[in-house]
């Protein structure tokens, strides 16, 4: 393409906020998109069409009909606009898509026993609108691809007739990987050469996240840190030696944070505005938070601390579990998330156990989310990897310092408050070497040692919320990037 040409994207992925949203990855996909287009990129959504994509689409209109695979699946594109003015492409198709639940699951939490075909068929559309083939008159230049539901799209392309985009595929977390039965590579009308240890073969399954990592024109990750970790064994989830071997095409670009939904000075989740110039509403918001919570005003000094987040082994849960009843006895914990069951019923029955002093919230709600970001003094993030984490960076905005794992993006994002860190007013957080209760407990006991000197604490908030945490960043790398690899050959 030429220099001054306009860039063409195609941003696909699984989960977008607020149509569907799962995790960190619907933040990302609702927020970046619009970065891009702020930086000048012509960035476009692709999503499987949900029931909540659907109703959401007030202005739709049909722009494609589309064919996948043998027997046919008869799919209908989508087109509209988001909120933000964000083109919107979704795959029509009823039987795989029109279903209560959130993306993956079904409503008892099991997996999707087609999500190899759901996401399947929002691969080939993918490729097929990066492709010669394209029933569009808007071609991109670069299909970006999202963790392992759009990783097949790498192999769709690399096996196509040129001319076709480039491909970048995002792994945001590689715990997760996609991996079925070889017997359908057929079904999703993948060659046989595809199958192979230099392929998507993986420990005799079908892998689209190793699909992605291994076809993909250039890899991508969300946290210069991560991209490190997950070239050894310890992070790699079994692909760091792919991983290793394509690290020079291997990025890491932090994420960003919606600023705007994120700003304790005119977020709508919140009784009481404050700023880092005025953090006396922050007060109100705590007590508005133990109203909501049935928690009692606490002693006047005395923290609350804040979790949100999936209750899982990987972000540490049962590291607060094992120190619930020490932590306690010095401050309130206020935990939302949803996650394993045996944590979901050992924080139950803590919050039994303390009813003064821990309350927990088995589910999502995106406005209790806000506020105890809000109405938290502390928050934790325990995670024994995080690839980015957001919640790390919307804590730093709203004045809440975070006390967290040294890993993954938190380390990129989070500067530990030492005495040096205080006086240079850098410090936004606690970091703790090693994922466990001592460790957890240590740094904790250090957070409420500044906690207790008021002037410290004030400049450790301030200093968190000036930080500059969008997007805008983030999304001059990815331009850069994507700019690379158009160069390579031009769709239009």
């Amino acid at each position: 393409m030429k220099d001054d040409a306009v860039l063409r994207v195609l941003f696909v992925t699984p989960e977008c906020a607020p149509l569907a949203k799962v995790g960190g990855l619907g933040d990302v996909s609702a927020a970046l998109p619009v970065a891009l287009r702020e930086a000048g990129v012509d960035a476009r959504l692709l999503i499987p069409g949900y029931p909540g994509v659907i109703a959401s689409l007030a202005s739709r209109r049909p722009s494609a009909r589309m064919r996948a695979f043998e027997p046919p699946l008869e799919l209908q594109l989508l087109e509209d606009r988001l909120p933000t003015g964000v083109p919107l492409y979704a795959i029509e198709h009823a039987p795989l898509y029109d279903r209560a639940g959130d993306p993956y699951q079904n409503p008892q939490r099991e997996d999707w026993t087609d999500n190899a075909l759901r996401f399947g068929v929002l691969c080939r559309v993918a490729a097929t609108l990066g492709g010669a083939e394209s029933p569009l008159a808007w071609r991109p230049h670069v299909v970006h691809l999202n963790d392992w539901p759009g990783g097949l799209a790498a192999a769709y392309l690399h096996y196509s007739r040129t001319p076709r985009a480039a491909t970048l595929f995002t792994a945001h977390n590689l715990a997760f990987q996609g991996n079925y039965d070889p017997e359908l590579r057929a079904r999703l009308a993948l060659p046989p050469e595809s199958y192979a240890p230099e392929g998507l073969e993986f420990h005799g399954q079908l892998s689209f996240l190793k699909a992605g990592l291994h076809y993909a024109d250039a890899l991508s990750t969300v946290s210069p840190t991560y991209a490190r970790e997950i070239r050894t064994e310890p992070f790699g989830a079994g692909m760091h030696g792919l991983l290793e071997k394509r690290r020079e095409v291997l990025h890491g670009i932090l994420n960003g944070i919606d600023t705007e939904a994120w700003n304790p000075a005119t977020d709508p989740y919140l009784p009481v505005h404050y700023s880092a110039a005025r953090l006396e509403g922050k007060r109100e918001v705590k007590r508005a938070l133990q109203a909501r919570l049935g928690l009692p005003p606490a002693p006047e000094g005395e923290p609350l601390l804040g979790l949100v987040g999936r209750l899982t082994h990987q972000k540490g849960i049962d590291l607060v579990i094992d120190i619930a009843g020490e932590i306690a006895g010095l401050a309130q914990l206020a935990i939302l998330g949803v996650g394993a069951p045996q944590h979901e019923d050992a924080l139950r029955t803590l919050a039994t156990r303390f009813p003064e002093r821990i309350a927990v919230v088995i589910g999502f709600d995106e406005a209790l989310a806000h506020l105890i970001e809000g109405g938290a003094d502390l928050f934790l993030m325990p995670s024994r990897f995080e690839p980015c984490g957001l919640n790390q960076m919307y804590s730093a905005r709203y004045g809440t310092p975070p006390v967290a794992h040294a890993t993954g993006g938190l380390v990129d994002t989070i500067v530990d408050c030492t005495n040096a860190t205080l006086a240079q007013e850098t410090a936004t957080g606690f970091l703790f070497d090693q994922p466990t209760p001592a460790a957890l407990r240590a740094a904790i006991g250090r957070a409420l040692a500044v906690y207790r000197t008021p002037s410290a604490w004030r400049a450790l908030q301030r200093s968190g919320m000036t930080r500059d945490f969008s997007w805008a960043g983030p999304a001059r790398q990815y331009a850069a990037l994507y700019r690379r690899l158009a160069r390579r050959s031009d769709p239009a």
